[in-house]
């Protein structure tokens, strides 16, 4: 479930990346409408929501339509959206690459998406994952059982570079990464561990780069991003990216509700 700390970094990075405020807004995954709510009270959008869990949705004058992210299509026309966010669910997903496909074909031209999902990429996600196999905030899921797919069910980590590049190959354009707040003990193991780190890096980079030769020019900054500070330190990713072609709709007036 996402956090305030979340909602703030969405709506400030919605808020910077729009060209234009009082457009359409779509949250996939909307749970019980925080971040719409939160979202008001900062940049004036006409939202509306789904979820398949749609019982929970508590914002009364806002739309929720059900839909099963794994196996239906987003029921809305092409370009309808100035706006789409979707906030720690595609972590949720048996095939996130399908909903990224399916945002940018409702994602206006010019309209911005933002995803977030836990950093498992942080100093203290890489210690757990070394020692136990598993990312922060991933763990052993119930197996035949039905509790894999609740709203705690995280099936799926995302280190940045495939989400980046799902964006990339979905037809967004200028994918920005953010964070949500530093994580404290990602900056102990940081501190431990930036030697080891920073020298792995090189070895990587460049075992990558000559004898496997799978750095290219397009795909190096999303790599080398992964020894970013944000990456390393940071608890949540806030991935941003643009649809390419030119805002046609309203005046950016610039006016809060």
């Amino acid at each position: 479930m996402s956090t305030q700390n979340i909602y703030a970094a969405v709506t400030e990075t919605a808020k910077r990346r729009l060209s234009l405020h009082g457009g359409k807004h779509l949250d996939i995954g909307a749970g019980r409408g925080e971040l719409i709510q939160y979202m008001r009270s900062h940049i004036p959008m006409n939202s509306a929501a789904c979820d398949f869990h749609v019982a929970r949705f508590a914002v009364e004058e806002v739309p929720c339509v059900q839909v099963n992210l794994d196996h239906e299509s987003l029921p809305y026309p092409n370009d309808a959206f100035d706006l789409v966010t979707s906030s720690e669910v595609v972590e949720h997903l048996e095939n996130y690459r399908a909903l990224l496909r399916e945002a940018f074909r409702i994602t206006a031209p010019g309209g911005v998406l933002v995803i977030t999902t836990p950093n498992v990429l942080n100093a203290n996600s890489r210690v757990r994952s070394l020692i136990s196999g598993f990312a922060n905030l991933f763990g052993p899921l119930p197996v035949r059982n039905d509790k894999l797919y609740s709203t705690g069910g995280h099936i799926t980590p995302i280190p940045y570079f495939y989400l980046a590049h799902a964006l990339l190959d979905a037809g967004f354009d200028k994918v920005e990464l953010n964070i949500d707040k530093i994580q404290k003990m990602s900056l102990f193991w940081l501190a431990l561990l930036a030697p080891f780190i920073f020298i792995g890096k090189y070895r990587f980079m460049s075992r990558e780069r000559k004898r496997f030769k799978t750095i290219t020019i397009e795909n190096e900054p999303l790599v080398v991003t992964h020894f970013s500070w944000p990456l390393l330190v940071g608890r949540t990713i806030v991935v941003s990216a643009v649809k390419p072609g030119r805002v046609n709709k309203a005046v950016n007036t610039g006016a809060v509700c």
